[in-house]
């Protein structure tokens, strides 16, 4: 019996594009003899439209962006083939950003009692906001960069009281971020107050809250953690931005980044970088799936950035050419997060839900 999969991507979210890229990607990597794959696409303005099931591989973005079959916004009937009786047993979730990859998604489909691949609804929104992140980093004593956030109300009121903590907190260039957004959307780079300004106004067209991280002279290391309640890690890959900084444009558009896999790293370094991703990722109580990224100074300084919980599988994405490199080929690993989803909802149904 084939197992029935539900590709749940778009979304209303600025990386709206990102999720149908890495749709298109992970249609052409499962195996259509061992499942029957139902499309499920959520266009900018959040309607719900369902497809029939794929007959093989999608051939472009385009066919992805279904135009029949529409439902309601909020009509979660679009999780479900016809037939009650060949429900979907497992949905795999590949929505970017906020309204996908932050909790909200997967809290509807713990909500619906369906299994899907990647993390549960607390390591998903934990991991989408920068700023808790960062502070469940510190008490779990993670070494990461400086930094200062706040609200967009609070900038809005204050604006010189910001900028003058920026400047005495930290030290230039700074990183200014969108809390709640990945992909690299709304960041940049600022080398004085001017420029933070404008890159502060730029990422709060994106999110009400704002990360400020101090700059720091190191190479970009990352690492992929898979698995549930025991995580193995991947070879360590190093991104070599091309420009002045690893991009939405350098990751997504003309790929002017260098991947270098496996990274060249002293043995204790990539142990500690390991020994971090697994503690990053327990911290958080992941699940399925992770990509660490971590700065290493010239003196072995690990610094861990972020961790994503749903890192991208277009072409470009390194979470899976990482695990390409150790072993585990891209139709593997979409097999490997399948298993790891049945896993886990195998596991919390064993929990007792109700007295006797």
């Amino acid at each position: 019996m084939k197992k029935r999969i539900g590709l749940l991507y778009g979304g209303k979210s600025a990386e709206h594009e990102v999720s149908l890229s890495t749709a298109l990607a992970v249609t052409n990597a499962l195996n259509f003899e061992k499942y029957e794959i139902y499309p499920i696409y959520i266009t900018q303005e959040g309607e719900w439209i369902k497809g029939p099931m794929l007959e093989g591989p999608a051939q472009t973005i385009e066919q992805l962006q279904l135009a029949e079959g529409s439902s309601h916004p909020h009509d979660i009937s679009g999780f479900l083939p016809e037939e009650a009786e060949k429900s979907l047993e497992v949905i795999i979730p590949l929505l970017h950003g906020p309204n996908g990859e932050d909790g909200t998604v997967q809290g509807l489909l713990e909500v619906m009692n369906l299994p899907y691949v990647g993390n549960g609804v607390l390591a998903s929104s934990a991991g989408m906001d920068k700023v808790v992140m960062k502070q469940l980093f510190e008490i779990a004593g993670l070494n990461q960069t400086p930094y200062v956030y706040f609200i967009r109300r609070e900038w809005h009121n204050d604006q010189n009281f910001w900028v003058n903590k920026v400047a005495s907190e930290l030290k230039w260039p700074v990183f200014v971020k969108p809390a709640n957004l990945g992909s690299s959307v709304g960041i940049s780079k600022a080398e004085n107050e001017q420029e933070l300004v404008a890159a502060v106004e730029e990422a709060l067209k994106f999110d009400r809250k704002i990360v400020v991280e101090q700059g720091v002279a190191a190479r970009e290391i990352e690492v992929g953690v898979l698995g549930n309640d025991v995580p193995e890690c991947s070879v360590a890959g190093e991104i070599k931005p091309l420009k002045a900084f690893y991009d939405y444009q350098a990751k997504y558009k003309d790929g002017n980044t260098a991947m270098i896999i496996p990274a060249e790293l002293d043995e204790d370094v990539y142990a500690e970088l390991v020994a971090s991703a697994k503690k990053a990722f327990k911290v958080l109580d992941c699940s399925g799936l992770v990509r660490a990224d971590f700065f290493v100074t010239a003196s072995n300084e690990i610094l861990i950035n972020e961790v994503n919980t749903l890192p991208g599988f277009t072409p470009f994405s390194m979470f899976p050419l990482l695990w390409e490199n150790t072993g585990l080929p891209y139709p593997e690993l979409i097999e490997r997060l399948i298993a790891l989803a049945i896993e886990r909802y195998e596991d919390k149904q064993l929990l007792q839900v109700k007295m006797d």
